[in-house]
């Protein structure tokens, strides 16, 4: 798929969109004073790179070799594998970052960053 800008095209695949995402993810954690919202961005920001690596072992036209023994054009299954890990490690990282936030507004009742600096300087 392609979208015209201005004469030029820009060619939306998964690189692409991880790369679109990632960034968009990193402007928010940059942006954002709220912990919730910056964790929010954080997310974003890992399922862009889960996004972009899963696209890179995309072969258009590929078969997965385990279906067909007399694969031509495989496709490699080792971003697939280590992407599966990235999720379990995403979710757990996203609940331990949930958890130290509940915690940190236990503590100082407020989820905004500069509150928390100002109150602990």
């Amino acid at each position: 798929m392609c979208l015209s800008h201005g004469g030029s095209y820009l060619m939306i695949n998964g690189m692409n969109i991880g790369i679109i995402m990632f960034l968009v993810g990193l402007f928010g954690m940059m942006t954002n004073k709220n912990i919730i919202k910056i964790i929010m961005s954080l997310t974003v920001a890992e399922n862009g790179v889960l996004v972009f690596f899963i696209s890179l072992g995309y072969v258009i036209g590929g078969q997965s070799p385990i279906i067909t023994g007399d694969v031509t054009n495989p496709v490699d299954p080792l971003p697939q594998a280590m992407m599966i890990t990235m999720i379990v490690i995403n979710l757990c990282l996203t609940a331990l970052a949930l958890t130290i936030a509940a915690w940190i507004y236990h503590k100082y009742h407020t989820l905004n960053v500069e509150d928390i600096i100002d109150d602990r300087l």
